[in-house]
């Protein structure tokens, strides 16, 4: 009596934690992008932007080295995204060219000819870095998505042989256009010290240096600064080369406003960052700062005085595009560009239309189930179908309890979920009927037939558990959504055919004495 007490009370917490998990279900169970409505993305990461700027740097860094050693005259050309080159080498330097490159040998293979260098990334490292790109990439496209306030957004890696595309799916989005933009936007932030500007045209900028713009300088494009209600031009700037600080050394980027209380980003720097601004700012004092973002100047104000952590961004903002700048800044730059392969919009009304019929097949599958086991197993019917109600709650509940979100394939395995339940009471039911035809009491039919159609529900259950979690693990989207399903499905369906079914049973037999069963 006390084992039946104890076996009937955890069915009774169980069920209801599952009943309070769900309850109301129209806040407690989520939904996915087929059911809510939303956007549906595919994009490729441009992996080659990646070992481009790896190259740049490498390139640049071997420019800066050679000038430091006194090696002049030479010329440093990125001639691919994974190959540069070094001419106008003086004869008898070649050594000092080798002794400045010798921090790029793990990265770098080096062919020479007379007077030249090529240095060509190596192969291992041309994969270490397109992979890394777009890890880093779904990763920060993660953080965006969230920042916006997406529920259950889906950023997973999936198809074609390089593996360098990204699905995006993000429930309950409307604004379709800002969450592409603030998805795309690379975001890369640059604080570099302005030589000459700003000018109206290149030519005039570059005149003081023949038309031709220094080794160690670019040419940057701006936006002017204009009056209210005028149409802003563009400006040039003469800026270095390498920056002072890059966005990698953001701790923190927020909408503020400007000393005109316009709309403006204000953003604060990490320890090293502030650290390395500080002594650029301390040593420039009287010159300007060119903020550039995404290769652009946003702003070039004058430095007054030493700055070490914290700055301002502006530049004709609204509200929305400064809350905008200062996500996508918090979250990091991409890694490289992004090219949309694929856009799908589904509307709220078609995701209202997917749960109605969707709850209408789940219903009319349970009635057909409830139908089927009355019949054919007439009162004991009744227990298969307790069991299998409860079995749903509880598939229900535990998906609450993780937070996954209820799919279009997710409702497929549910209802699958409930096939699978009624095989696992036809298997015992059968079997409780072979003991009773070989003339065995009723309680002892029973007991055989649930323990010996234990192991075997156990193994189909086993080998389903392993193809849900491999379609999990390599599947996206609508499959993960379905095998999620089935994975609580099958945990949930082999405690309550055995468990719950046989406390049922013995409920019954404890309250009298049974002859007889039907079945």
């Amino acid at each position: 009596m006390n084992n039946f007490r104890w076996r009937f009370l955890l069915i009774v917490v169980i069920v209801g934690a599952c009943l309070w998990a769900i309850i109301p279900p129209d806040q407690k169970i989520r939904l996915g992008l087929d059911l809510k409505g939303g956007v549906h993305l595919v994009l490729r990461v441009n992996t080659d932007d990646a070992l481009r700027l790896e190259t740049s740097t490498a390139a640049e860094s071997l420019r800066e080295e050679l000038e430091k050693a006194g090696v002049t005259g030479v010329t440093v050309t990125v001639a691919s995204p994974t190959q540069f080159q070094v001419s106008g080498v003086p004869p008898g330097q070649d050594a000092a060219l080798r002794t400045a490159a010798t921090a790029l040998q793990t990265t770098f293979d080096r062919e020479s000819v007379p007077g030249a260098f090529t240095f060509t990334m190596k192969p291992n490292r041309q994969v270490q870095l397109r992979d890394e790109a777009v890890v880093q990439a779904q990763q920060t496209i993660d953080r965006r998505v969230n920042d916006l306030g997406v529920s259950e957004p889906v950023v997973a890696r999936q198809g074609g042989a390089s593996g360098d595309q990204l699905l995006v799916q993000l429930p309950g989005v409307s604004d379709v256009p800002r969450a592409k933009e603030i998805i795309r936007s690379t975001a890369m932030l640059e604080l570099k010290m302005v030589e000459q500007g700003p000018s109206a045209t290149k030519e005039g900028l570059l005149q003081a240096s023949g038309g031709q713009v220094p080794p160690h300088l670019d040419v940057v494009p701006g936006v002017e600064e204009a009056q209210p209600g005028e149409r802003p031009g563009t400006v040039y700037y003469l800026v270095q080369k390498t920056p002072v600080v890059t966005g990698r050394d953001l701790r923190n980027a927020r909408p503020s406003l400007d000393s005109y209380n316009q709309p403006a980003v204000g953003f604060s720097l990490n320890q090293e960052g502030a650290r390395k601004f500080g002594k650029a700012t301390g040593e420039n004092v009287g010159r300007q700062l060119a903020i550039v973002l995404d290769g652009q100047v946003r702003s070039a104000p004058r430095i007054d005085s030493r700055i070490t952590d914290e700055g301002i961004i502006h530049g004709s903002f609204t509200q929305q595009e400064a809350a905008d700048l200062s996500l996508v800044l918090r979250s990091g730059a991409l890694p490289a560009s992004l090219t949309y392969l694929e856009e799908r919009t589904i509307g709220p009304s078609l995701g209202a239309d997917s749960i109605r019929k969707g709850i209408v097949a789940s219903l009319l599958s349970l009635a057909m189930v409830i139908v089927f086991m009355l019949v054919f197993y007439r009162l004991s019917g009744v227990n298969a179908v307790v069991a299998l109600i409860l079995n749903l709650i509880i598939l229900l509940g535990a998906m609450a309890y993780i937070n996954a979100a209820m799919t279009l394939p997710g409702i497929a395995g549910f209802i699958l979920t409930m096939g699978m339940g009624v095989d696992s009471n036809v298997l015992i039911f059968e079997r409780i009927k072979e003991e009773l035809a070989a003339q065995r009491g009723v309680r002892a039919s029973i007991n055989a037939g649930f323990s010996r159609v234990f192991l075997t529900l156990v193994d189909t259950h086993l080998s389903a558990l392993i193809g849900a979690a491999f379609l999990f693990q390599f599947g996206t989207g609508p499959i993960q959504g379905f095998a999620t399903t089935l994975f609580f499905g099958l945990v949930s369906n082999l405690f309550t055919s055995t468990f719950v079914s046989k406390t049922l049973f013995e409920m019954v037999l404890a309250k009298r004495q049974v002859e007889s069963l039907s079945i």
